[in-house]
């Protein structure tokens, strides 16, 4: 259990920050106080069946990557196919 004290001096501390700090704490202690992720041990597993072709792509996916030595196709020659580059899409804003 938090001390009175402690909530006083981040109270304090609180104050001294710009706004974009402060929402930057905000967002940060929502995301430590969202309590999906300390249930998601106690949620049901996925029940749904997977099929024959589902179980037969995943492997073949994973053997594909093996024989890679685990890396994947790199953006620029995915791009590449299509006559693209990464300069042609603007940077998420």
């Amino acid at each position: 259990m938090q001390s009175d004290a402690d909530k006083q001096h981040v109270l304090e501390l609180l104050e001294r920050l710009s706004a974009g700090q402060l929402s930057a704490v905000v967002h940060l202690l929502e995301a430590m106080s969202d309590p999906a992720p300390a249930t998601a041990g106690t949620r049901r597993p996925d029940d749904e069946p997977v099929s024959a072709e589902d179980g037969r792509r995943l492997r073949e996916g994973q053997e594909w990557f093996a024989k890679r030595g685990g890396k994947g196709i790199p953006m620029d020659e995915v791009l590449a196919d299509f006559g693209l580059k990464a300069e042609d899409f603007p940077a998420a804003r």
